[in-house]
């Protein structure tokens, strides 16, 4: 404003963007979960019902991160729900902050990874993600990104990863031996069973939370049929929520992180300044003319330059959004320029966000994971620089694949 880029109405303007309505929306849905202690509920029954070995103990874990990533927006909120149940099961397998074994690094790394790999299947699943869609949405003349064009994209790719992840944690990098998969304590499970019978019996609170969460959930995933809007959709589901009388939670109870609101509509803010300057074309102009890089570069050197520099760039980054708000425009600054939609370069940028869990300062729940003491830093670093890499290699492979029979990547111009 004080430069006079944009105006003060522009500006301020991004509190009441919708993208910044369905953030705090989201965190009211994701408020009345946490205070009825139904996600608490679904996770604890989850692991006691399927969790009858380690094998089954990771699997029904990486369950409960995709569920819950689909019902809460904050990959935190996610760790912080989570800690308290994978540390128990940690301490049941004999893994602690003065013995660690390697169960104790798997469940707490899976969990790190999957709590951020979750988030990625879904648009919803973490403020970035819904930055990035609304900055790829902004510069096609769209007002938002469709929830479904997000999830059949990113979902699958999700999926594959946190398996891949399983598998290399657990039988390549930090291989169990045989007595670290079997329960130190005996009767231990006990214990869980012990805390999820002391939640008694279903609330009717309880049951409305799943019943107003489905209906948004179902809305949400049907968005193209029925033309409401992702945030309509949650604002009708918050409103019910805090109904007086009908609903499930006061707005006290509500824990909306403001800082973070404010922090987003700050960096909504400055992606409109670099809409109105067109900034990121002329940086992507003069990058490719002081490296002498001519129109002809084939796509593939751009997605492959694209995609490197987003992912691996989680490793130095401490911000999710920061790094969408830098990558996101130039990737389409650059689709622009050399004439490719949009889509092509952005999305498979926007699809790496997540990708924030290689050091303890590369995210929240990666700094608040490292304090459980299960693993080192370099335990952590060669989990993640392998998943880092991994996770590239299967981008290129879903630009190649996927994301060209969805019509994203061009025909004819990748390898």
């Amino acid at each position: 404003v004080l430069t006079g880029v944009t105006s003060e109405k522009l500006a301020y303007a991004q509190l009441g963007h919708p993208v910044m309505w369905l953030n705090i929306l989201s965190f009211v849905l994701a408020s009345m979960l946490v205070k009825t202690r139904v996600a608490k509920r679904f996770a604890l029954w989850f692991v006691i019902r399927f969790g009858k070995n380690a094998t089954w103990i990771f699997f029904s874990l990486i369950v409960i991160n995709v569920v819950l990533s689909v019902f809460i927006p904050a990959t935190t909120a996610k760790a912080t729900i989570l800690l308290p149940i994978f540390m128990g099961i940690a301490a049941i397998y004999g893994a602690s902050p003065d013995k660690r074994n390697n169960f104790g690094r798997n469940i707490v790394l899976q969990n790190l990874f999957q709590i951020n790999i979750g988030a990625s299947g879904f648009i919803t699943g973490s403020g970035a993600n819904l930055l990035a869609g609304s900055i790829i949405a902004g510069s096609m003349g769209l007002s938002m990104f469709g929830f479904q064009d997000w999830f059949f994209a990113a979902f699958p790719l999700c999926m594959i990863l946190i398996l891949i992840g399983w598998f290399v944690g657990t039988k390549l990098i930090f291989p169990m031996k045989p007595e670290e998969r079997l329960p130190q304590i005996e009767g231990g499970m006990a214990r869980l069973k012990e805390e999820f019978h002391s939640l008694g019996k279903m609330t009717f609170d309880e049951y409305k939370s799943i019943a107003i969460f489905v209906v948004v959930l179902m809305l949400w995933a049907t968005d193209k049929q029925h033309g409401i809007s992702q945030t309509a959709v949650a604002f009708m589901g918050a409103v019910v929520a805090l109904l007086p009388g009908i609903g499930v939670v006061k707005w006290n109870d509500v824990d909306i992180p403001w800082h973070l609101m404010i922090f987003s509509a700050g960096a909504y803010t400055l992606g409109s300044g670099l809409d109105v300057t067109d900034l990121p074309a002329v940086m992507v102009d003069s990058l490719f003319t002081h490296f002498g890089i001519s129109e002809n570069t084939p796509f593939w050197v751009l997605y492959l330059s694209l995609t490197f520099i987003m992912i691996f760039s989680g490793m130095l980054f401490q911000s999710k959004t920061m790094r969408a708000l830098i990558f996101v425009p130039i990737a389409i600054g650059i689709s622009q320029k050399f004439g490719y939609p949009v889509m092509s370069l952005s999305f498979p940028v926007a699809l790496l966000i997540e990708h924030v869990y290689v050091l303890p300062f590369n995210s929240k729940p990666a700094a608040l994971l490292y304090t459980t003491n299960q693993y080192s830093i370099t335990d952590t670093f060669k989990f993640g620089v392998t998943m880092v890499t991994i996770s590239w290699f299967m981008i290129i492979i879903w630009g190649e694949t996927v994301l060209r029979w969805l019509g994203y990547t061009p025909e004819g111009v990748f390898f």
